[in-house]
């Protein structure tokens, strides 16, 4: 049985080598297909990464929102009455306060303005788990000082470069002179192409229409031996409707869901994926059709000495069979490449993974049999009588 396999193997191996150009050519179909694949799969992958990153680096239990919330980058206010009744329930150790707000950046060196995410923290509190903002969370304290996000993009000027260079590193945000006392790491996303962190007294100064009681997260702090799941119901059955109260899995998961569903962007990369596999399914399809139109002599020839169908039938999935993996790994190197070259132009967290990986692999696959199948009624209707 497994010599009669190894037979099968090498039949479909010579019949692809025997035209080298159609070869080639299938080859360089079905690695575009895959390079197609990873791209539409490596920046929607990006854009749920991104956009959640604000709510991976809280530094909180649970999270209240106001009920209308969709999105992080266009979040609604709610009163922070609300949030400090929290503080009332079992379970709950301390809130604090989130602003947040765009603003317009002026870069220090072209002086051109740049729209910004701010976020307004009481530096007494970490909202944050970046270090960075804990080592300088004094200095926030002090009016119109920000942290810089040295993951934002470089229209905002080398604010990085500068600091190191420089002792007191000054620009302006919405027209107010600011300091830049430090720096930390959260990235450009969809949503915000750079982030800064003040304190809340500055954000108020920096935003004088945004009134003082309107805030746009509340970050809710547990007690150690409590229950997040049972606090979270008790403020859920407790509080107002016109507020919600989250994990910050729950909370990851909305942003996900609200640019996957909801936004044009996300629909278009979920498309892309299924039109590459379309593409890669007929382009793998024209060559197994012509490789059987070119062979039926010799087709024909191996039924009428005594094979079966069923044998015929295996030899073109294994055809198909190396015709995926030959073009998947060509297809994958690409890609890896693609992903360095896109990540860099533009600092988004665009990366290969193992799952990816494996998913494109098992797609091509899978993308490779359904054209063997589909001429499979090629190779059945196969007669020696007519062909002879």
């Amino acid at each position: 049985m497994l010599r009669k396999y190894f037979r099968t193997i090498f039949l479909a191996w010579r019949q692809l080598i025997k035209q080298k150009t159609r070869l080639a050519v299938a080859v360089v179909g079905i690695a575009f297909a895959n390079i197609m694949i990873c791209a539409q799969m490596g920046f929607e992958a990006s854009l749920f990464n991104s956009s959640t990153a604000p709510q991976r680096s809280l530094d909180t239990d649970l999270v209240m929102v106001s009920s209308h919330f969709k999105s992080v980058y266009s979040v609604k206010s709610f009163t922070r009455e609300r949030l400090y009744q929290a503080l009332g329930f079992k379970g709950v150790e301390s809130v604090s306060p989130l602003y947040m707000g765009y603003g317009k950046w002026r870069n220090p060196q072209t002086r051109r303005l740049q729209t910004i995410l701010v976020f307004g923290t009481d530096p007494r509190t970490a909202a944050f788990k970046f270090p960075e903002v804990e080592q300088n969370r004094s200095q926030l304290q002090k009016l119109n000082t920000v942290l810089f996000d040295q993951g934002s993009l470089p229209e905002f000027g080398p604010i990085a470069t500068l600091f190191q260079q420089q002792a007191i590193l000054e620009t302006e945000l919405n027209d107010v002179n600011v300091r830049v006392v430090g720096l930390f790491t959260l990235g450009a996303s969809f949503g915000a192409y750079g982030n800064v962190i003040t304190s809340d007294s500055t954000f108020l100064h920096l935003f004088p229409n945004h009134h003082p009681q309107q805030i746009e997260i509340g970050l809710i702090k547990l007690q150690p031996d409590a229950y997040p799941q049972q606090v979270a119901q008790s403020l859920i059955n407790d509080l107002p409707d016109d507020v919600m109260v989250l994990s910050n899995e729950k909370f990851a998961q909305l942003e996900k869901a609200y640019w996957a569903k909801t936004t044009p962007i996300g629909f278009v990369f979920g498309l892309g994926v299924i039109v590459s596999f379309i593409v890669g399914i007929v382009i793998v399809y024209q060559i197994i059709y012509a490789d059987i139109a070119d062979h039926l002599p010799q087709y024909a020839m191996l039924k009428a000495i005594g094979y079966s169908d069923r044998y015929l039938i295996a030899v073109l999935l294994q055809e198909a069979l190396l015709l995926a993996v030959l073009g998947y790994v060509p297809g994958f190197l690409v890609s890896l490449g693609l992903y360095q070259v896109a990540a860099s132009a533009t600092m988004l967290p665009i990366f290969m993974t193992i799952d990816r990986g494996i998913t494109v692999f098992v797609l091509t696959i899978t993308m490779c049999m359904i054209s063997a199948v589909t001429t499979m009624r090629k190779l059945n209707s196969v007669d020696p009588a007519d062909v002879f």
